[in-house]
């Protein structure tokens, strides 16, 4: 019975890669790039951490605790406490991302790279590093778990921008390594911290793909969806008042453009929240404007 219910297990793991090898490829390239960022740059000179990184790196440098196992540890109690109100699919690629981090965290930390005497420089760099990993993975679609659940959770049930909340806690996690690193190692945390968010940035923004989304939906919903696209998505949006051709009942029409992070979360926020929402998402070609490039740039 045991072995019948492992290779269903199997099966469905299979399926599953095989229905999302391109998200699979990208996120396990994020993931190798993140850990090295982290093994190679961060831990070697004590340097602190932001997310549930820099608490289990805390634990690390204060008990002795593997960063592998409190990395599991944490993103484990924070998927049972969030379990019911999360997308499968967000929670299936985020346990994916934990146990293949805390794997590579214990695989390459055995690795000794060369040493850098400018701590300086060894911020820059792990701040670089670990930005493109996560900016990969997060171009994949995928999560790397940490504070994005924590938000997730948040955004379903406060229904309002949580970018500040996950800011705050960033903040809070690298002070409290204070007396664990001493000031100097913490301001640089927060080097490496700045450049590794302005690194997702721009590699978000260099693959330069937008996704056209039409979503037509009851007029009562309107102002929930644009306001997700406007405070979570950081994009504005058009609106139409429409009239279907078949029904003839009234209906509400947004035109936006995304990234294709962007369209997969609008997605799942829609899915989650308004699943009678008719959804056309096509590719545009390119993009000219405020936000996007510029007509100088011609």
């Amino acid at each position: 019975m045991a072995e019948n219910k492992l290779k269903l297990w199997y099966k469905k793991a299979f399926y599953f890669i095989k229905k999302e090898y391109n998200t699979f490829f990208l996120s396990t390239l994020g993931s190798v790039i993140f850990t090295i960022g982290v093994t190679g740059f961060t831990i070697p000179y004590h340097f602190p951490d932001s997310g549930l990184m820099g608490i289990a790196l805390i634990f690390k440098y204060t008990v002795g605790l593997p960063p592998s196992i409190v990395h599991i540890v944490l993103n484990s109690l924070l998927l049972l406490w969030a379990r019911k109100e999360l997308p499968k699919r967000f929670v299936g690629w985020t346990i994916y991302n934990v146990l293949l981090i805390s794997t590579l965290l214990q695989l390459l930390g055995s690795i000794n790279f060369p040493p850098i005497n400018d701590m300086l420089l060894v911020a820059v760099a792990a701040g670089l590093i670990k930005g493109i990993g996560l900016g990969i993975t997060f171009f994949s679609g995928a999560s790397s778990g940490g504070l994005d659940i924590i938000a997730s959770v948040l955004r379903k049930r406060l229904g309002a921008a949580v970018g500040k909340y996950t800011f705050f806690m960033n903040v809070f996690i690298l002070s409290a390594s204070v007396g664990t690193v001493g000031f100097e190692k913490v301001l640089y945390g927060f080097v490496a911290t700045y450049i590794s968010g302005q690194t997702i940035d721009r590699v978000l923004s260099s693959f330069d793909r937008r996704k056209l989304v039409f979503i037509v939906s009851e007029h009562e919903n309107r102002h929930h969806i644009v306001d997700f696209i406007s405070s979570e998505l950081s994009r504005g949006s058009t609106l139409f008042d429409t009239k279907g051709g078949y029904s003839h009942a009234e209906s509400s029409t947004m035109m936006c453009l995304l990234t294709r992070r962007q369209t997969m979360e609008l997605k799942c926020f829609l899915a989650e929240n308004f699943p009678r929402t008719f959804l056309v998402i096509s590719d545009a070609s390119e993009v000219l404007g405020k936000g996007f490039k510029r007509w100088k740039n011609i």
